[in-house]
């Protein structure tokens, strides 16, 4: 065999390998596609908590089983709790509405003479609100075909968030089951890294660990205070189904749009129906968790990470936007190795 005929067999051979490799891990992505969100929040949390698990387990004399059962428990609790209480709420304030369009006794209250004179939106709001209070079922009427989008819409919001809501659950369970195996999982993810990152593979997975923790604290650690003290707020001022405007906080502030799309509305509403002295104090409170995360963020979103924390910034709020929530950790980690891939490749240039 001529040599030119040796190389076409060999990279013939090579091609036919690497096609084989490919439609092996195409296959086995198209397997386990279903279980990439479960997995996917499962390692995010197993890497936040797992110092929280070192910590408890030294606590519970190395029982692993048992700190593992304490935290996954827990965080059930943190996920199921609030859900049952946004439930409740909801389907109160739907049966309530539901009973009181049954018997006739649905009513909107006429607006204040005060709105007519608020500059801008005064008139148009008075106007609107005056229709709706004085002739309700002529206004639902002309509405009709909006109101039946509407419930459309919000049926297939509850069956995002009732799947959504499983699939938490169930990787709320994964991750126990991971933290039990945190140490080999962890070297196997080590070996992995070291096998495709080389030398530096070390200092990339480290990377990546110390974001995802980053990002916890800074992100979802941040929207939680943030959301805590929204509706503390909203609990002392009396606004109405505060609970479950909380919920919908923590939403917002996980998502970096803020609780002032529930704060503000509130305001108002407390200008109008409380009075004034009620309605500034309430909003010079909002201005606490409106503003804190411009002073917690710097703080905790960069600890533990040697990177720009506009790098860390970005990259969340990038893949929030790309891949939704869990796009928060990836977003960040990929940008994050990255700039740290970009900046090994600078520093070992050849002068």
């Amino acid at each position: 065999m001529q040599p030119a005929d040796v190389k076409i067999a060999r990279g013939t051979d090579v091609a036919i390998r690497i096609g084989i490799v490919g439609l092996l891990l195409v296959g086995c992505a198209l397997v386990l596609q279903p279980f990439v969100p479960i997995v996917a929040w499962a390692l995010v949390m197993a890497v936040a908590l797992h110092p929280t698990y070192l910590r408890l387990c030294e606590l519970m004399n190395e029982h692993t089983n048992l700190a593992a059962t304490v935290i996954t428990v827990a965080l059930l609790f943190v996920f199921i709790a609030p859900t049952v209480l946004l439930s409740e709420t909801a389907w109160s304030g739907v049966a309530m509405v539901r009973d009181a369009a049954e018997h006739g006794t649905l009513k909107i209250p006429l607006p204040p003479d005060s709105i007519a004179s608020w500059p801008l939106i005064g008139h148009s709001l008075f106007d609107a609100w005056t229709a709706v209070a004085t002739n309700l079922d002529a206004v639902l009427a002309a509405h009709k075909d909006d109101m039946i989008g509407v419930a459309r819409w919000l049926v297939a919001q509850v069956a995002s968030f009732s799947f959504g809501f499983l699939q938490i659950i169930v990787a709320v369970i994964v991750t126990g089951v991971l933290l039990v195996f945190a140490e080999p999982l962890a070297e196997f993810g080590r070996s992995i890294v070291k096998r495709i990152a080389g030398r530096n593979g070390e200092s990339f997975n480290a990377l990546a660990v110390a974001t995802t923790r980053s990002v916890a604290r800074g992100v979802l650690g941040v929207a939680l205070i943030q959301a805590l003290l929204a509706g503390l707020g909203l609990l002392v001022a009396g606004v109405p189904g505060a609970g479950l405007w909380t919920m919908v906080a923590v939403l917002t502030c996980t998502i970096q749009i803020g609780p002032g799309l529930i704060l503000i509305p509130a305001a108002i509403y407390l200008f109008v129906v409380k009075g004034t002295v009620t309605g500034v104090l309430f909003s010079i409170w909002s201005l606490i968790p409106m503003f804190i995360d411009n002073i917690l963020k710097p703080i905790l979103l960069g600890r533990g990470v040697d990177t720009p924390m506009i790098v860390v910034v970005l990259g969340a709020i990038g893949g929030l936007i790309a891949f939704g929530v869990i796009g928060l950790f990836f977003g960040a980690i990929l940008l994050v190795l990255g700039y740290a891939t970009m900046k090994v490749w600078v520093d070992t240039a050849e002068p």
